[in-house]
């Protein structure tokens, strides 16, 4: 959730690849990769899944607002780690060091781990507080976050409230499903999942997919995300063992499926360096080029069908 009053920190996009690169910063050997389904087929694909990142449109509510019978309920006695957002625009990052604080033997560069240490011990607000004020992570969350690269201060222009989003974890720890808020003085108890099977995913899938019914038919107000291990070393591994055996169609397609996720990779690097740049000048200087050829119009009316067109797309997957 942001606003105004950043302290610091800049807003972030909901996007694997800003996470994947915040992981890696952080020395954690995961990643996080875009859920358009909740079946089971789709989460079975990425397993092993260590937690769900849900990101939606965020209402005030009451600091003593309990979650309804349905919802869950408060765990003042949360064994795990939680901390809560004590500074605005923090909330992905937060979501991220919430989930790996309670993922066992969790492998992480040395700062991150003293930073876990650190915290050991400290109820959630001072955990939250410790946490936003470590310089080193607030400068891997704002490296990642595109530069503010128009000023509209002294213009007198009206203020406009900005729709704000929020980004909560789903994971299990001890046999139950945890919703952490931040934003909530408690991690919110779902109950407890059944071992067999799909596991903690099951019940997870329940939970959000009644959350997302709360939204009208269509909304686009939300995404989803999910934390998993790399799958790029073991598919590796499998490769080697594959080489010289007779055993052709699984090497094709490990080769493919290898290809697939360096392809994914480059795109997101390319995406993240992209982020670090302004590119408003380039832009200003084409809408101009543009406009003198008399091609303004068309060009407007091209993006208009475009982003129509990849709407309707996501809505699609989603329904």
């Amino acid at each position: 959730m942001s606003d105004e009053d950043s302290s610091g920190w800049q807003l972030t996009e909901s996007d694997p690849g800003v996470f994947t690169e915040l992981l890696k910063r952080l020395g954690v050997p995961y990643i996080v990769d875009d859920l358009y389904s909740l079946e089971p087929e789709s989460l079975a694909a990425l397993q092993p899944i260590h937690a769900l990142i849900f990101l939606f449109k965020w209402f005030p509510e009451s600091p003593d607002d309990e979650p309804s019978v349905s919802a869950g309920h408060y765990d003042s006695d949360f064994p795990g780690f939680f901390a809560h957002q004590t500074v605005n625009n923090a909330c992905a990052t937060l979501a991220v060091v919430n989930a790996l604080g309670n993922i066992a033997s969790l492998p992480a560069g040395p700062q991150f781990m003293d930073l876990m240490n650190f915290t050991t011990g400290m109820d959630p607000q001072t955990c939250g507080m410790a946490i936003t004020s470590a310089d080193w992570l607030r400068e891997a969350h704002n490296a990642l976050s595109p530069p503010s690269a128009i000023s509209l201060d002294g213009l007198d222009l009206p203020k406009k409230s900005e729709e704000a989003y929020h980004f909560v974890v789903y994971l299990p720890v001890l046999g139950s499903l945890y919703e952490l808020d931040g934003l909530k003085p408690y991690p919110v108890r779902h109950g407890e999942y059944e071992e067999s099977g799909e596991g903690w995913v099951k019940k997870a899938r329940e939970v959000i997919e009644e959350r997302i019914h709360t939204y009208p038919t269509g909304a686009l107000e939300f995404s989803l995300l999910a934390l998993r291990d790399d799958p790029l070393p073991g598919m590796r591994r499998r490769l080697d063992a594959l080489q010289g055996s007779s055993a052709d169609v699984e090497l094709s397609d490990l080769m493919n499926k290898i290809a697939n996720e360096n392809s994914k990779r480059e795109r997101w690097a390319f995406e993240n360096s992209s982020r670090r740049h302004n590119h408003i000048g380039l832009v200003h200087a084409l809408l101009l080029a543009l406009a003198k050829a008399g091609k303004l119009d068309s060009a407007k009316a091209d993006a208009q069908r475009v982003m129509q067109e990849r709407l309707e797309r996501q809505r699609a997957m989603r329904s």
